[in-house]
């Protein structure tokens, strides 16, 4: 099978070629995703209000706590498929695939429902004011009632990067990214409608993919596909993935968390209009991020099928090549923050407060990114090769153990300006954290190496 075949490639093929042929269509992916985002804030920005901006900022939280779901299954899912298919273990690589169908219709279908039913209490508590409640509200009904397809739709794609079609992967999220700002344009900027309708243009984009996929899977020539017998839960497989997926669980956990501090603080500090020129300021951010993440989703495969065959070689390329891609991404990513800040800002609203302030905000938020790559990277590679402790607590350095004492901290001294200055910090403080244990790694993976070759 071809398919077959193309799995096999990722402990032959050299590294630099399967490294562009998984992490290319991954980045094109991530980037149309963060592009439909910023548009989607752009849309409703320009149109709707910059109060409305700042609305849209308050659901940050939950965006990253639905993903911290989704990422459980997905990237445990995948990761354990990838390792698996290193192992020639084709059967139970296609029982992970029936077991995540499973857990992804639960596991989607509950926290949307519960979500739903405690909405506005969860939406203050996540920073939102009288002013911002109306159109935070707005927007979560319609994504939280589709929920279970959002789930479904990036825990598919994953699996899809995991059985080697990671062009497939990219198709999918390109036409839901098309659909995504087509619907945008026909409900906001022609139709005037408002910020609910940019939800339903996610969820409609989202759900038109996510057929898609499934008839990818319903191919039965595939290696990995749907079929009787795979679906119910067993308790070894699901204990595999969520094992590997609480990793990116909690990171996007404690992003939540630190998303809903921030809020409050800036809130408290520097008003409404200082929580949209943090979501500005995040939409800008997250788009280099989402390369270094479309970077890390080629890498994964790669890295762990070569694991699962004790190709070592091969495991440390990947690994060195892809961090020296992540920090040249992250590195531009700073460069355009301090050149063309104004450009940026000026793309979601022309309300000039919000302009002054969101330029502060990019420039400060986005000041350590030439280190962030190489964090993202080390995270994501431990947690490729089973060492899911060390990349838990990677995963949490940033944010849970540096991030909010800052914010808790340096405002009663520095106001708002202490809320700005806990990002960088945090960040210097997270890269270094992960340096000296990757370090520390590499000289024990050393030192099993020369021993393998004494013996």
């Amino acid at each position: 099978m071809d398919n077959k075949k193309a799995t096999l490639e990722l402990g032959t093929k050299p590294v630099g070629k399967l490294l562009a042929q998984y992490a290319l269509p991954a980045i094109i992916a991530m980037t149309a995703a963060s592009l439909y985002n910023i548009i989607d804030r752009v849309f409703i920005g320009q149109v709707v209000g910059p109060m409305a901006i700042s609305g849209l900022a308050i659901t940050f939280p939950f965006i990253n706590l639905g993903a911290a779901f989704g990422a459980t299954v997905g990237v445990g899912a995948s990761t354990a498929i990838s390792a698996k298919l290193g192992q020639r273990d084709y059967e139970t690589a296609e029982n992970i695939l029936g077991n995540t169908v499973t857990l992804n219709l639960i596991i989607g279908s509950v926290f949307g429902i519960i979500c739903l039913i405690f909405l506005n209490p969860i939406l203050r508590f996540f920073g939102a004011s009288d002013a911002t409640l109306p159109y935070a509200r707005s927007f979560m009904e319609v994504i939280l009632a589709g929920n279970v397809i959002s789930h479904m739709y990036f825990g598919m794609n994953a699996v899809l990067r995991a059985a080697s079609k990671p062009r497939q992967a990219m198709m999918a999220t390109i036409f839901t990214v098309v659909m995504n700002i087509f619907l945008d344009f026909v409900f906001i900027r022609l139709w005037h409608w408002g910020i609910r309708d940019a939800a339903f243009a996610t969820v409609i984009s989202q759900a038109l993919a996510l057929c898609w996929q499934m008839k990818q899977f319903a191919n039965h020539n595939e290696l990995l596909h749907l079929k009787y017998g795979i679906y119910r839960l067993k308790k070894h497989l699901v204990e595999n993935i969520i094992s590997i997926g609480i990793s990116p669980f909690l990171m996007n956990v404690c992003a939540c968390i630190v998303v809903i501090f921030m809020n409050n603080q800036l809130v408290k500090y520097g008003g409404d209009m200082a929580v949209g020129a943090y979501g500005i300021a995040n939409s800008i951010a997250m788009i280099f991020v989402m390369f270094v993440i479309g970077l890390d989703q080629g890498m994964q495969p790669i890295a762990g099928y070569n694991y699962g065959s004790q190709q070592t070689d091969r495991l440390m390329r990947v690994l060195k090549l892809t961090i020296l891609t992540a920090t040249g991404i992250m590195v531009t990513g700073w460069l355009i923050a301090h050149i063309a800040p104004y450009y940026c800002a000026r793309m979601f609203t022309t309300d000039s407060e919000l302009i002054r302030q969101a330029i502060k905000a990019i420039q400060i938020n986005m000041m350590m990114y030439p280190l962030i790559g190489y964090q993202m990277v080390i995270t994501n590679f431990f947690q490729c090769i089973g060492k899911v402790k060390i990349s838990i607590f990677l995963s949490l350095s940033r944010q849970l153990l540096f991030l909010l004492p800052l914010l808790a901290i340096l405002p009663h001294f520095f106001q708002v300006d202490g809320v700005w200055a806990s990002l960088p910090s945090s960040d210097l403080t997270a890269s270094l954290v992960a340096a000296i244990i990757m370090t520390v790694y590499m000289r024990r993976l050393k030192q099993q190496a020369i021993n393998k070759q004494d013996v």
